[in-house]
């Protein structure tokens, strides 16, 4: 592990960035881009910051940190992303918020868990491309099922005509929303196509019944095609399917649930995922039916997403393909 002689703090914002150095008490307020970031630079120099020994730790933000990100790549400034909520915990009792203070205490935090973190890796093109097609998809879908869900309305409450404006206009929407749909998922499938890497996994995990090409194109990104996490249980953990004890001393016996810091889209698409699996899989399906005679169907179906989620990392660390009733030999 390598020791970094400076570790810096940075607030994210969209238009600005917020650095500190808490243990040397240094403060910079920039802009977010290049301007920004070259003032950035000469501020390093004046304060004799050896950029090559720094760390810089900053938060995920969905999107504002990839203008520093590329900067501090094409400079092979180390970096790393913590989600917000672990820094959030991590403060204790906190009063008061501002970008200067929340970089000073970014700050502190990497410097208490220094042992334990590491640089990220490069950003990945196709990735991040990916993961953009990804969020505007869903942005499409949502809009689709609210119009969806107005024409519905509209049409119970009132007698509508043919000729009624407002539902030619919703139906006009709804079918341009479908086109861009199309669209999108299109350059979804070329984009993958193109890398062999995520081409292979992709074809890998949807030869499991019950994962479709939504369920593969979000796992692909969100494990940065299965590079993101060391394991199965590591993944099953941040999507929510692992549960977790629930007892102190001799009073709470709880039983053990699963957490409800889970990335909640990849859990709802796992459900679908495994309630086909249970239809159309039948060793799932004979599993779900044996467990259902004691287990509430909540908890067998958690079950299968997360037979699922080890399915995927098996076949993928393998480089198989899913075979039906497949048996390796002794």
């Amino acid at each position: 592990m390598k020791d970094w002689n400076v570790i810096l703090g940075v607030d994210v914002s969209k238009l600005t960035l917020d650095i500190s150095c808490a243990s040397r008490g240094l403060h910079l307020k920039i802009e977010n881009q290049s301007k920004g970031f070259s003032l950035f630079k000469k501020w390093c120099k004046t304060n004799t910051i050896d950029l090559k020994q720094t760390l810089v730790v900053m938060e995920f933000t969905g999107g504002y940190e990839y203008r520093f990100i590329q900067f501090c790549e094409s400079h092979f400034i180390a970096y790393t992303r913590v989600p917000g909520l672990e820094i959030k915990n991590s403060m204790g009792m906190v009063r008061g918020k501002n970008d200067k203070d929340d970089s000073f205490r970014i700050g502190q935090y990497g410097e208490d868990k220094i042992k334990r973190l590491k640089p990220s890796r490069p950003l990945n093109a196709n990735m991040l491309s990916l993961r953009q097609l990804l969020s505007f998809r869903k942005r499409i879908v949502r809009e689709k099922a609210g119009l969806d869900s107005t024409l519905k309305e509209r049409r119970h409450m009132y007698s509508v005509e043919k000729t009624d404006v407002i539902t030619k206009i919703i139906k006009t929407k709804i079918k341009a929303n479908q086109k861009h749909q199309l669209e999108i998922e299109k350059e979804i499938q070329v984009l993958i196509s193109m890398d062999k890497e995520m081409l292979q996994n992709y074809r890998i995990i949807t030869s499991i019944k019950g994962i479709g090409k939504v369920n593969a194109w979000m796992t692909i990104a969100y494990t940065e095609n299965f590079t993101s996490f060391p394991d199965a249980r590591k993944y099953a953990v941040y999507v929510g399917v692992i549960p977790f004890s629930n007892t102190s001393g001799t009073s709470i016996k709880g039983k053990p649930k699963v957490s409800h810091l889970a990335h909640k889209e990849l859990k709802q698409e796992l459900n679908q995922a495994a309630k086909t699996a249970m239809r159309h899989d039948p060793e799932l399906a004979a599993y779900a039916e044996r467990k259902q005679q004691t287990k509430c169907y909540n908890l067998v179906l958690n079950n299968v997403k997360f037979k699922l989620i080890l399915r995927m990392f098996s076949l993928v660390k393998r480089g198989e393909m899913y075979i039906e009733n497949y048996q390796r030999a002794a």
